[in-house]
């Protein structure tokens, strides 16, 4: 019972703060768990959801190549503005800091709670924007590896 009434809990949440993929995992998971309840299932979804959730997002983000909206003339341009540079090294550094949160969160899943929470925290109050639990994860690992908690 306390599983159903936290899952409640965060899908008012994120009904509050319009956060629609916390909105759509917890009724995923509210679905599964009321008509599909199956222990297998669950650790199957404990154990792989991250790496096929982070699989999806690839494809996402791919998704410009494979319609040909990006191609090889933008590839090279990218190498000729500064800007690009940037965001190239701002995507290394995120994909770093999320394999790191993948880590952590593998390593620690209760951290998952408090992230969540962070995360409505400043949507709701700081007018912050939603970009998932990994990248705050990977920045938790950072920060416990640099005070040795890790």
């Amino acid at each position: 019972m306390q599983a159903y009434l936290f899952l409640f809990l965060l899908l008012a949440a994120g009904w509050v703060v319009q956060n629609k993929s916390l909105i759509y995992s917890v009724i995923f998971l509210l679905v599964i768990k009321t008509f599909f309840h199956n222990e297998k299932l669950f650790a199957f979804i404990e154990d792989k959801g991250i790496n096929l959730g982070v699989t999806v997002i690839t494809v996402a983000v791919l998704m410009p190549i494979a319609t040909g909206e990006i191609g090889f003339k933008d590839l090279l341009d990218a190498f000729k503005s500064p800007y690009a540079w940037i965001a190239m090294g701002s995507g290394v550094l995120v994909a770093l800091l999320a394999k790191n949160g993948v880590v952590l969160l593998e390593q620690d899943p209760h951290l998952t709670t408090a992230l969540v929470l962070g995360t409505i925290f400043a949507v709701t109050f700081l007018k912050g924007v939603a970009v998932g639990p990994l990248i705050g994860a990977g920045i938790a690992w950072v920060v416990m590896k640099v005070f040795g908690l890790v």
